[in-house]
């Protein structure tokens, strides 16, 4: 293996990490969203699409999320009992 091979590796492993987008929920707690992040899936029997929700705890160190917002959040390593997840970018305000 050469080295750009591995160079290439390291940083498809190092850039694995999962990037969702969803609406802010509740920023109530300090430097804590939490994130809706709604999924469209098939049903594996009666092939009708259903959308899937989930939260997600995410980190925001500037606490400068508000509710309404549209978010991206990624994953990374825990923070804390639930937060898995790290603010990326606002990318809609809340009108």
């Amino acid at each position: 293996m050469s080295e750009s091979e591995n160079i290439a590796e390291a940083s498809a492993r190092r850039n694995s990490r999962k990037l969702r987008e969803g609406m802010v929920l509740s920023n109530s707690m300090d430097k804590t969203l939490i994130v809706a992040i709604t999924e469209r899936v098939r049903h594996p029997r009666y092939k009708k699409t259903v959308q899937r929700t989930k939260k997600l705890y995410a980190h925001d160190a500037n606490n400068e999320a508000g509710v309404g917002d549209r978010v991206r959040v990624a994953e990374t390593r825990p923070l804390s009992k639930l937060k898995r997840w790290r603010l990326v970018e606002i990318v809609e305000r809340a009108r």
